[in-house]
């Protein structure tokens, strides 16, 4: 199996559970996730490129594409991406429940 493969799945699935979480409440939701998700993005390659250059991980060159940010295989930015849209969907989500709980008390 190849980490792109691996990386897809779980993509696929951060993206459905961030849908289940918004439930149509996803104004104003992407375009801070993605600025975000670009940040995340240039750092990965910034500090990844290090990590690799210094030795700190490998990787099978049977698990990876071949296409690359400098060092960095393609694959590793997959992780920031489901984080910058996950967690704040998350966040949302669990925020949302627990604003909506006191006003349906009150009815």
């Amino acid at each position: 199996m190849t980490y792109l493969l691996i990386d897809a799945v779980f993509l696929l699935i951060c993206v459905g559970a961030a849908a289940v979480l918004l439930r149509g409440h996803s104004s104003g939701f992407w375009q801070p996730a993605a600025l975000a998700g670009g940040g995340l993005v240039v750092l990965t390659a910034v500090f990844d490129n290090v990590m690799i250059a210094v030795g700190l991980f490998t990787y099978r060159a049977d698990a990876v594409s071949g296409l690359s940010v400098g060092r960095a295989p393609l694959e590793d930015f997959a992780y920031p991406l489901a984080a910058a849209i996950l967690l704040p969907a998350l966040w949302r989500g669990v925020r949302g429940s627990s604003q909506a709980a006191p006003e349906e008390a009150k009815q």
